[in-house]
């Protein structure tokens, strides 16, 4: 998702694009599959304001039972970048780096994927579930309690109470 926007940051500020967003993933470790939505770039008197309203689609593991399952949600993405050197004059541009996050590269080129990423990263739940009443893992054998029920933690009960009715009976 990159988009090279020096033409724009010759414009004047109020200056902007708008682009029709549809890409998808297939990347190893990223969790965004796809991305559908609308992006509008605003000049601003500094460099670039990113504006967007996106659906994604992500695949992510159950906390309890940790099969993957895919979700769908909105995201609405505002965020400011500027460059690393002045378009005009070709001097680098120096900036407080605690400010802001986003910068335009040497080749005036807007990358948008890190900072998409990071905001499905802070949409999505922190124990996410495949669904609400996910039985997840068995704590003794480990398998899948939504695909079968095992009798483990009955049989480890019942191994525990009848060693402990054992070690009582000796005293």
């Amino acid at each position: 998702m990159q988009y090279n926007v020096a033409q724009l940051l010759k414009e004047p500020t109020g200056s902007s694009r708008q682009y029709q967003l549809d890409e998808e993933f297939s990347d190893e470790g990223r969790i965004l599959d796809q991305v559908k939505g609308n992006i509008d770039i605003i000049r601003t008197h500094q460099g670039l304001l990113v504006t967007a309203n996106l659906a994604i689609k992500s695949t992510v593991s159950c906390s309890r039972c940790l099969e993957e399952y895919a979700t769908k949600a909105s995201l609405f993405v505002e965020e400011e970048f500027l460059p690393v050197f002045d378009i005009n004059t070709g001097r680098r541009i120096e900036f407080d780096e605690d400010q802001f996050s986003g910068r335009i590269d040497v080749n005036h080129e807007l990358d948008l994927t890190d900072v998409l990423q990071q905001y499905v990263i802070a949409e999505l739940s922190m124990k996410p579930l495949c669904r609400s009443d996910c039985q997840g893992l068995c704590q003794v054998c480990g398998g899948n309690l939504n695909e079968k029920q095992c009798n483990c933690l009955y049989e480890s009960h019942k191994l525990v109470k009848t060693t402990l009715a054992q070690l009582l009976a000796k005293d």
